[in-house]
């Protein structure tokens, strides 16, 4: 009988341990996507924590329990971000999907929450230009994205399906700053035709990358030599 109530005791532990952990992550989401409205809304210098709590509907000292600063938001953004771009290198190296398909899926995902709120995109870019804490944090994750999405353009060239005569790195950057650019032009219309333009884009970028079908047949030439 003993046992069988500690046991129930650290089963109900266990539940309201849970049901707390629920609950932070729903309010810590909850401020994050109000920031996110209001800093496309109103911009982010004219942000307020007061304002995000008051569109969150809660105290303005739980903010502090989130995030140390209204900056902390755009972090989180972007390591919302990477969060993807993880995500999406780990599943192309265990899958045959060509790496167009993967390219494309990689930037649909990205753009997600710009399409869901379009001024977003010149809030982010304006904190950047007027925060030097900011525009250290995000240059430190920008990294971190170029060494991700450089991985997965090697992983495109060890299957001959991307260019090899440029470094992976240097494609991983052209490209980002390709989709960037589309996404900032974009943004000053913030009208539907996101998914237009990014397709014409990566479009363009996939005719410079593509590895070309004669280079595949001289690398099984090649091969073939080698085995002779």
């Amino acid at each position: 009988m003993h046992r069988l109530s500690r046991s129930l005791r650290k089963t109900r532990k266990a539940a309201v341990a849970s049901r707390r952990v629920r609950h932070s992550a729903e309010l810590r989401e909850r401020l994050f996507r109000a920031a996110l409205t209001l800093f496309g809304k109103n911009g982010y210098a004219q942000t307020t924590v007061e304002d995000i709590t008051e569109a969150a509907d809660v105290g303005k000292g739980t903010f502090f329990n989130y995030f140390p600063t209204k900056e902390h938001i755009l972090m989180a953004f972007a390591e919302m971000q990477l969060g993807k771009l993880k995500a999406i290198v780990r599943d192309a190296q265990q899958s045959d999907l060509p790496m167009r398909d993967v390219l494309r899926m990689l930037v649909l995902r990205m753009t997600e929450e710009p399409i869901r709120n379009p001024a977003i995109v010149r809030a982010l870019l304006l904190a950047n230009l007027s925060s030097l804490h900011v525009r250290g944090a995000m240059l430190r994750i920008h990294d971190r994205n170029r060494a991700l999405l450089g991985k997965l353009i090697r992983h495109g060239q060890e299957r001959s399906e991307i260019r090899t005569d440029l470094p992976a790195e240097e494609i991983a950057q052209v490209w980002r700053q390709t989709i960037f650019g589309t996404l900032l032009f974009w943004s000053l219309a913030g009208d539907a035709s996101l998914t237009e333009r990014i397709e014409q884009s990566l479009n363009i970028l996939w005719s410079g990358i593509a590895s070309h079908p004669s280079a595949h047949t001289t690398k099984r030439r090649k091969k073939a030599g080698d085995k002779g």
